[in-house]
């Protein structure tokens, strides 16, 4: 015969040392995702304040994440980063993933056959990233940080990557802020309500002068097994890049992510 506290706990609910376990495994996220979006090493004491958990639990969590070589310490004044056992999960997640290791690929034949900047570009939560990228050799170098949140309406990729997206999902997912570019010049909503639709229709979006007045990007998209749009292909350029040479890497741009695409395949 159960009681009625074995019963929640069976159904869902959580025990006190449940809910502990998960605050815990929450932390050990939100460290890890503060350590991503820093971008460099930290001290475990300026890690507590990012993530708001106590000193003491934050350096219970480093240890046992130097312990598993997931982080590693920097110096000698106890900054610590990612270790090489992060390498190897990446490592593992690329070499497995039969697809991913095909659009790496592609990037590396592109840019080798173009001189140009070649990214792979895909949503974090409701920001854009690149999720991998090869720059351009040339004198103009044009380069992204990979992993960086950037707003979407910054971006020619952000317009393919919502087009499953009506206008009132669109107007709760980006944050308002996020129409004002780095300059401070605002990208009006409804333009860009018109741009996303134009990108559905069109199967690809280019932007100029938008995050970078320099830069001309273009995207296209790279589907799923369902259809779905959730990573792109993507030029880089200078802003000047003559027209033809404009049409021509977008025909060599929509040609390489189509043979990317699963749907149908």
């Amino acid at each position: 015969m159960s009681d009625g506290k074995t019963d929640l706990i069976e159904a869902g609910g959580a025990s006190p040392q449940g809910g502990e376990r998960r605050r815990g495994i929450d932390r050990v996220i939100m460290l890890l995702e503060a350590l991503l979006r820093h971008r460099a090493p930290v001290r475990v004491g300026d890690l507590a304040k990012m993530i708001g958990a106590p000193r003491s639990t934050t350096y219970e969590i480093v240890n046992r994440l130097l312990e598993a070589e997931m982080l590693e310490t920097v110096g000698t004044e106890g900054y610590v980063y990612f270790g090489r056992a992060m390498h190897l999960f990446g490592w593992a997640y690329s070499h497995h993933n039969a697809h991913y290791r095909r659009i790496l690929e592609t990037l590396d034949r592109m840019a080798a056959e173009t001189g140009e900047t070649v990214q792979m570009c895909g949503l974090r939560g409701n920001k854009y990233v690149v999720l991998d990228c090869r720059d351009s050799p040339g004198p103009f170098r044009i380069s992204s940080d990979v992993g960086v949140e950037v707003p979407i309406p910054w971006t020619a990729s952000g317009r393919l990557l919502v087009g499953h997206m009506g206008k009132e999902e669109l107007k709760s997912f980006i944050p308002a802020g996020d129409y004002k570019l780095p300059d401070g010049r605002i990208i009006p909503a409804e333009e860009f309500f018109a741009d996303v639709e134009l990108a559905r229709q069109q199967g690809f979006s280019e932007t100029a002068a938008l995050a970078d007045r320099f830069t001309w990007c273009m995207a296209a998209p790279i589907q799923d097994g369902h259809g779905a749009i959730n990573k792109t292909l993507c030029f880089v350029l200078p802003v000047d890049t003559p027209e033809a040479r404009r049409s021509e890497l977008l025909a060599l741009l929509r040609e390489r992510a189509s043979g990317l695409s699963l749907a149908g395949s």
